[in-house]
């Protein structure tokens, strides 16, 4: 059979911008997949997805005028229902043969053509057919129904459409945009498919202002992205049009010269992507007098507000140009230039005086004003917040780095959320912590308060820069265990995809920081430390808190590389302290690649059921009562290896201290096969399972070694 390339376009109004490039490869993905699931595409047809801020496209190679006829086998029913005990057919045999097509005017050549075959117990009757092939506007007409059935709609808007027929009249249509026009190409051939009240066809609109014709009549399916860029004046793919406008944007940055370059944003190139038809990228600059406010502030009202991308220098630091993508190339682009400048002038006037005021009061002058925001009605305010965060900082502070470093993080902390009354964090929320770092610095606080005040939300997300100091290290770790604790203690446990106050990411926050800075603290401890400060307003709570943390810990070492059984392993003991759990893996790790190790494992195994059944048994040995050869020399080998192993163990050579023990396989075999642990005198008994706890003691100090048996 002979193929063809097919195309489809959809030509709306401008979709949602931050939508668009999952619109685009959505619309592609499911067209394509249900016209390969309808048999008019090949498995290995390639898909091309093409999106603009008008328009969604697939284009689709390979694609079949008629599916290929199909050999069907259907279940019709059991043996002893479809024939009677002559083996004619059944009134209801006949009735579903009817419903199928076949002939049953001679129902004994009907019942012959059927095949028997064991279906469970039973045997059942099987009718072959051939199903004819699906035409493609039959099969298009499904495919682009379910393509836009499917497509992840940010939100739905109702429209009123004319309809075309002898009774004039409107019909309500709902779609993310009201759709102007459809195309659907099979070569050059048009199918007359229909979706959103419009009948395919093979012309579209191409640039709202530039284009050079209109309508823009496509010849050939495989012609779409050219005629539309020619006489269209649209690149109409979304990864052509951002490469586009990155070239753009190096090369006007190149000659702006120092070394300048566009900040990189890939969510804001997304999005301008998603603006424009065809990109045009313009230099403009602001007065200087403004590079006097914090550039965070710049930066993001330019970013967020106007879509346009601040030049940063050589250094890192903010220029006074910035650069504008435009969706118009005018001959002189004096006047877009000129425009961007004016309207770009107010938003950084507004960050200038917010900036100003905000610098007349002290972040100390604002704390009572904590008192009046509500943070959760379970919680209290955060002035109440700000007091347990106080409490749990200054805690952690006297254990990691005594008197010093807790009145510091009580100091930071206590300043921390001030800012959030502040006029520039009402208007950039994104700047809290680094606005109240700026102004602890306009009020004179040392560097270290300063920065752990910026510092404190850190880290925001996965690879983020954690704190630079130990005082913002203290008041990270105090803000982030007092929203785990107090969340946990009123009931409020992430569920599903739900987690409204990001438990989980404030999980993982502690976690790194803990791991990274390998804080002389332990898990355990910095919960038990934390809990109190809440008072009566949570009850319980820890218990799922400390499973959560761990079940977080375990799936970020997977993500890492280690193992499953590595994992396992390690995490079985819960160690308190997270910064050894790498060194704890990686210890694992290399006992598990010695030829001791499955044995070993697998005893470990063994003396864990047995200790597990003999309940409470104190690791204790009393050499007299040793009897056989096999348990006096495992006992005189443990004498000399367990210290060594424990010393090692408390130098931190974890991996030394699983080989040491290495050594004790041939000896540990030996027992099992000689001595009999449940011996039927009381004091053998016990001193054997003593014999057996002070081994498994020893055996289980990095991990659970049980866990590496296959």
């Amino acid at each position: 059979m002979t193929t063809q390339n097919l195309l489809v376009e959809l030509f709306v109004e401008e979709l949602p911008p931050k939508a668009l490039n999952k619109l685009g490869a959505a619309f592609s993905g499911v067209l394509a997949e249900q016209l390969k699931a309808q048999g008019l595409a090949a498995a290995d047809a390639v898909v091309t997805a093409f999106a603009s801020p008008r328009r969604l496209a697939a284009h689709v190679t390979g694609v079949l005028a008629q599916g290929a006829d199909k050999a069907v086998q259907q279940k019709l029913m059991p043996v002893a229902v479809g024939l009677d005990a002559a083996g004619n057919a059944t009134p209801a045999l006949l009735k579903k043969l009817q419903a199928l097509g076949a002939d049953v005017s001679d129902p004994a050549a009907a019942v012959a053509a059927l095949k028997r075959a064991p279906d469970g117990k039973a045997e059942a009757l099987f009718y072959d057919s051939i199903v004819k092939g699906a035409s493609l506007q039959a099969g298009l007409q499904k495919a682009l129904e379910e393509a836009l059935a499917k497509l992840p709609i940010p939100k739905v808007m109702q429209y009123q459409l004319e309809t075309d027929c002898e009774l004039p009249g409107w019909s309500s249509v709902n779609f993310v945009r009201p759709a102007h026009s459809l195309i659907a190409l099979h070569g050059s051939t048009v199918v007359p498919v229909k979706a959103l009240g419009l009948t395919a066809g093979n012309s579209t609109q191409g640039h709202r202002f530039e284009a050079k014709v209109s309508p823009v009549v496509l010849a050939h399916a495989d012609q779409y992205a050219e005629t539309l860029k020619n006489d269209g004046s649209v690149i109409a793919s979304f990864a052509e049009r951002r490469a586009e406008i990155v070239r753009q944007l190096n090369a006007a940055a190149a000659k702006v010269g120092n070394g300048a370059r566009p900040i990189e944003d890939d969510a804001l190139l997304d999005e301008v992507t998603a603006l424009v038809e065809r990109p045009n990228v313009l230099t403009c600059e602001f007065e200087k007098e403004f590079l006097d406010v914090p550039q965070e502030c710049l930066i993001l009202t330019m970013k967020a507000n106007q879509k346009y991308f601040p030049l940063i220098d050589a250094s890192g630091k903010l220029t006074n140009r910035f650069l504008v993508v435009s969706n118009i190339t005018p001959d002189d682009a004096s006047l877009v230039i000129g425009g961007n400048e004016r309207v770009v002038r107010p938003r950084l006037a507004d960050a200038k005086f917010f900036f100003d005021q905000d610098r007349k009061k002290t972040l100390e002058s604002r704390v009572d004003g904590l008192s009046k925001v509500v943070y959760h009605n379970k919680l209290g305010t955060q002035g109440e917040r700000m007091a347990r965060v106080c409490a749990i900082a200054r805690a952690i502070g006297q254990q990691v780095g005594g008197d010093a470093l807790a009145a510091q993080a009580e100091q930071a902390a206590r300043l921390a959320k001030t800012d959030l009354l502040t006029d520039m964090v009402g208007e950039f929320p994104e700047l809290q912590g680094i606005m109240g770092g700026y102004y602890a610095r306009h009020d004179g606080l040392s560097t270290e308060v300063a920065e752990a005040i910026e510092d404190h939300y850190k880290p925001r997300f996965a690879g983020d820069e954690l704190p630079r100091n130990n005082v913002g290290l203290v008041v990270a770790l105090a803000d982030k265990l007092e929203t785990l604790v107090g969340m946990f203690g009123i009931g409020n446990v992430p569920t599903g995809d739900k987690d409204p106050f990001a438990l989980r990411r404030h999980a993982l926050g502690v976690i790194r920081m803990l791991i990274e800075k390998d804080v002389a603290l332990g898990l355990p401890e910095l919960l038990a430390l934390s809990a109190p400060v809440f008072g009566d307003k949570i009850t319980g709570g820890a218990d799922a808190l400390i499973d959560f943390i761990y079940d977080r810990l375990s799936g970020n070492l997977r993500e890492q590389g280690f193992s499953a059984q590595e994992v396992d392993a390690v995490m079985a003991l819960r160690p308190a302290r997270l910064g050894q759990v790498s060194q704890f893996l990686s210890a694992v790790r290399a006992f598990a690649a010695l030829p001791e190790a499955p044995a070993l494992a697998s005893a470990n195994k063994r003396i864990g059921n047995i200790l597990k059944k003999a309940g409470e048994v104190d690791a204790h040995v009393n050499p007299a009562l040793l009897q056989e050869d096999a348990e006096k020399n495992l006992y005189a080998v443990m004498q000399k290896l367990v210290p060594e192993s424990e010393a090692q163990f408390k130098a931190g050579d974890y991996t030394a201290s699983l080989q040491t023990l290495a050594a004790l396989r041939a000896p540990v075999d030996a027992f099992f096969d000689d001595v009999m642990v449940n011996a039927e005198e009381m004091d053998l008994r016990l001193n054997r399972q003593g014999l057996l706890k002070s081994l498994h003691v020893a055996m289980n100090r990095v991990a659970d070694l049980s866990r590496l048996a296959a």
